[in-house]
């Protein structure tokens, strides 16, 4: 998100994360925290929109974010983090936001509103309904007096004229990326004398007009908010809860994902150790498939990312499959699966290649079978799911248990952003033409990667067509969705590991990054169905100089994760 200065001026990113503690404790929903007369105050809801960013340079200088940059604070979601992206390099001393939103924001329409989006109604929950504009703030749950008697409370702070300014003092110079931690001190904000007393019988506002108790709670949340502190980096913190007799249970994976990837919540998807070791040992056993000699990893090896490098890879009798096997990372935010989307669950897609006739050829009576002759896995299941018996649902639900920790973050390119290393010339041009739009008539040169391939992830679209041309024997995202529109669309893969996933495209017809360039600087078929973001571009295509086309291809190289594609996975099948 610019904060108002060219691309060659930008040093880093930053990572707003609000800390709510009390006495120094972490908050948890639903836990009581206790006062020393004995009373106690459990939070059950806490939940934020931040928005008015601003940071002020060592010169006095405020530079403004995006107004329609948003923060949700969302406590249920485990959601904390606000991301300030391109941050101008130079030194700072102070940050300012608001906890709400300007009337324009205010205002909007929610049903126009992404659903990606902070705003989005389902995402914040925070919208009043049909009518009316957003709650800034709500603070809900109850507080037991020393008595024993418990009081509920419900503080919201909505409508104009009731945002809270935050103004902070801060010092770091934006060179890398890192993250700015921001405590919010709930002892504070439940100060009998000054803040928020829901034990005296003031247990709500919803901030009507003159509402007296609106202005305590908007002084409360002022005073509630601590000087920063910083972090080069820190990961997500990943929350188990097994809800479902179906899910694997046992000692949690320790899964370290980045705070620079999206939020993810994986609740009672969290792997387990005692999963994921029988999710590994089932995607690399051969005894999945007809003839005992295909596996998972006979189309899906690691050292390219789990993908191979044919363009179509081979099955059970030498039969080809229909399309390219896609490299297999990050699969824990993906919403569909395969090349035209047929599956939207990972443990399900995870079952289909064991009956496809092109790939292992079997069924899944004569899998389970063999399966529960073999005492092995017997304990392997019992170990990770208490299951009797081995069903369908187990095999996939195991086997996704291992997928998701295929966690790809730390290429070059990321290490570069945390300010490690840095980029050479070639590549930062690179990175220049990817995040470019291509408008001559606004002067702008560039490549236009972006729109579909943006963000951490390196993908911002789930289909597109592409511009390969419409072939009727693969329709792509048609064949399931049966939407006109879908036509030849096909899965948008994330760049990450992009250099060592070759052949590319959902047939395998490129062999190389610059044949890959090449089709999207000159070869591009134009048609009904064509990704607008490819069809707004010149007839005549990008045009882009031979030089401008291999440093595009340099930065791609950046994204290789070398961690990812060298480690084995740190469980053996053995511990089964």
């Amino acid at each position: 998100m610019l904060l108002g200065l060219p691309l060659a001026a930008h040093g880093g990113e930053l990572v707003l994360r609000l800390e709510p503690h009390f006495d120094g404790k972490p908050l948890r929903l639903g836990e009581a925290n206790l006062f020393p007369d004995g009373s106690s105050v459990t939070i059950g809801r806490f939940d934020m929109l931040l928005s008015g960013f601003a940071l002020q340079t060592d010169t006095g200088q405020w530079l403004d974010a995006a107004d329609y940059l948003v923060g949700l604070i969302r406590a249920d979601k485990g959601r904390y983090s606000v991301d300030l992206e391109s941050i101008p390099a130079g030194s700072y001393r102070a940050i300012r936001f608001q906890v709400g939103l300007s009337k324009n924001l205010n205002d909007s329409d929610p049903n126009e509103i992404p659903e990606e989006h902070a705003l989005h109604p389902v995402t914040s929950g925070l919208h009043w309904g049909w009518t009316g504009g957003y709650i800034f703030s709500a603070f809900e749950g109850s507080v037991r007096d020393s008595e024993g008697v418990t009081h509920g409370f419900s503080y919201h702070l909505a409508n104009d004229g009731n945002q809270v300014a935050v103004e902070l003092p801060v010092s770091f110079e934006s060179k890398r990326m890192q993250t700015v931690a921001i405590g919010f001190d709930l002892r504070e904000l439940f100060d009998r004398s000054s803040g928020l007393n829901p034990w005296s019988g003031q247990g709500f506002t919803h901030s009507r007009q003159g509402d007296p108790l609106a202005l305590t709670a908007r002084s409360a949340v002022s005073r509630s908010f601590e000087t920063p502190v910083y972090y080069p980096e820190i990961y997500q913190t990943q929350i188990q809860r097994l809800d479902g007799a179906r899910r694997a249970r046992g000692a949690v994976y320790p899964l370290n994902i980045s705070n620079r990837l999206p939020v993810l919540d994986l609740g009672e998807r969290m792997p387990t150790m005692e999963g994921v070791a029988l999710g590994k040992k089932l995607f690399e056993d051969p005894v999945l498939s007809s003839d005992g000699k295909v596996s998972c990893v006979s189309c899906h090896d690691r050292s390219h990312a789990f993908t191979d490098t044919k363009a179509l890879s081979s099955g059970v009798g030498g039969r080809l499959g229909r399309r390219n096997s896609m490299p297999l990372f990050n699969l824990a935010w993906s919403k569909h699966f395969f090349w035209d989307g047929r599956v939207s669950n990972l443990a399900e897609q995870a079952l289909h290649p064991l009956v496809d006739p092109n790939e292992m050829g079997e069924t899944l009576p004569s899998v389970i079978s063999k399966l529960e002759a073999d005492e092995e896995y017997v304990r392997g299941f019992e170990k990770a799911f208490g299951a009797e018996e081995i069903e369908p649902e187990l095999i996939g639900l195991a086997i996704e248990q291992f997928l998701l920790t295929l966690v790809s973050q730390d290429s070059r390119f990321d290490r570069a952003m945390r300010g490690e290393v840095e980029l050479t010339d070639q590549e930062k041009e690179g990175f220049s033409l990817f995040v470019t739009e291509h408008d001559p008539k606004r002067g702008l040169r560039g490549a236009d990667c972006f729109h579909c391939h943006g963000g951490s992830l390196f993908v911002s679209k789930e289909f597109a067509n592409n511009g390969l041309g419409v072939d009727s024997a693969d329709l792509g995202r048609f064949e399931a969705s049966n939407k006109k529109m879908d036509t030849g669309s096909f899965k948008v893969p994330s760049l990450r590991n992009v250099a060592v996933t070759a052949p590319y495209m959902h047939d395998g017809r490129f062999a190389s990054l610059e044949a890959v360039v090449e089709h999207y600087n000159s070869g591009v078929q134009r048609g009904a169905f064509l990704d607008p973001n490819l069809s707004k571009h010149p007839a005549a295509g990008l045009q882009l100089t031979d030089n401008e086309k291999a440093a595009l291809v340099a930065f791609l190289e950046t994204l290789t994760d070398p961690q990812f594609i060298e480690r084995e996975a740190e469980i053996a099948s053995s511990s089964l």
